[in-house]
C-alpha cells in the first residue's frame, strides 16, 4: 500500500479505537491484532490494485518464488480485491485459487472480478475471524499484509493445518518492523517473532527470501 493510504488507515484505526470497536491496550504492550473492516471494495481497490505497488510487491517475482505446480491449489488469506487472486489464476500453473476474505463486500467485489475476467479457477471464500474455511486441503496457503489483523493466531494456525495437504506450505508477507510503510509499528512483527508464533502452531521455516524492499517473506512447512 503507498503512504497516501496507510495515513488513511492510520486515522481510520483511530477512530475505530475511539468508537470502541477494538479492545484497548495497556500503554507499551502489543495488541492482539490490528482490528479495521474494508467494507467499500471499489475504494480500496484504488489503492490495493494501483499499478505503483508493482514496484514494491513484486509479485511476478513472489508468485515465481511460490513455485506452484500445474494440478495445486492456493489459499489467498486476506486477498481483498483480487491483487494476488487474480495474478495467480493468470500465472502458467493456474492453480485453483481460494480468494479467502473476512469482509462480505470484498467476496462479492472478488466473485465479480472474477467473473468479469473469466477466471473460473477463483473461487471466492467468506472467512470467520478463527478459521478459513476453506472447502478441502490445499497445497499452499498465503497471506500477504494480512497477518497482523489476525486475532489469537496461534488457535487460528493450528486450525488452518488441517486444511493444508501433508507437506503444505504456509507463505508469510508482512511489513517489517521499524521500517516505513504499512501499519503502525505496534502491529509489525520481526522474523524472530512470526517465526516463533509459527513454530507453537506446529510449523517450520523452510525458507526466508530478502527481495521485498517493504516486507519480510518467510515460508513454512
Amino acid at each position: 500500500m503507498n503512504a497516501n493510504l496507510w495515513a488513511a488507515v492510520t486515522i481510520a484505526v483511530a477512530s475505530i479505537a475511539a468508537a470502541g470497536q477494538a479492545p484497548p491496550h495497556a500503554p507499551g504492550t502489543r495488541p492482539d491484532h490490528m482490528e479495521l473492516h474494508f467494507t467499500k471494495p471499489e475504494e480500496w481497490a484504488k489503492e490495493f490494485d494501483d499499478p505503483s505497488r508493482d514496484a514494491w510487491q513484486m509479485p511476478q517475482r513472489v508468485i515465481e518464488a511460490l513455485d506452484i505446480k500445474r494440478g495445486q491449489s492456493i489459499a489467498d488469506i486476506g486477498a481483498g480485491t483480487g491483487y494476488f487472486s487474480v495474478r495467480l489464476a493468470k500465472s502458467p500453473a493456474a492453480p485453483t485459487v481460494y480468494a479467502v476474505d473476512i469482509e462480505p463486500a470484498m467476496v462479492e467485489y472478488l466473485r465479480k472480478r472474477a467473473a468479469g475476467e473469466g477466471l473460473a479457477n477463483i473461487v471466492p471464500i467468506q472467512a470467520d475471524a478463527d478459521r478459513a474455511n476453506l472447502p478441502q486441503p490445499v497445497d499452499v496457503v498465503m497471506i500477504v499484509n494480512t497477518y497482523h489483523h489476525i486475532g489469537k493466531r496461534e488457535a487460528y494456525f493450528r486450525e488452518l493445518r488441517k486444511s493444508m495437504t501433508t507437506g503444505g506450505r504456509l507463505a508469510v508477507i508482512d511489513f517489517r518492523k521499524g521500517h516505513p510503510g504499512g501499519p503502525p509499528d505496534e502491529f509489525k512483527f520481526t522474523p524472530a517473532e512470526l517465526r516463533g508464533e509459527l513454530a507453537r502452531a506446529g510449523f517450520e521455516l523452510v525458507r526466508e527470501y530478502d527481495f521485498l524492499p517493504r516486507q519480510m517473506f518467510l515460508v513454512f512447512r
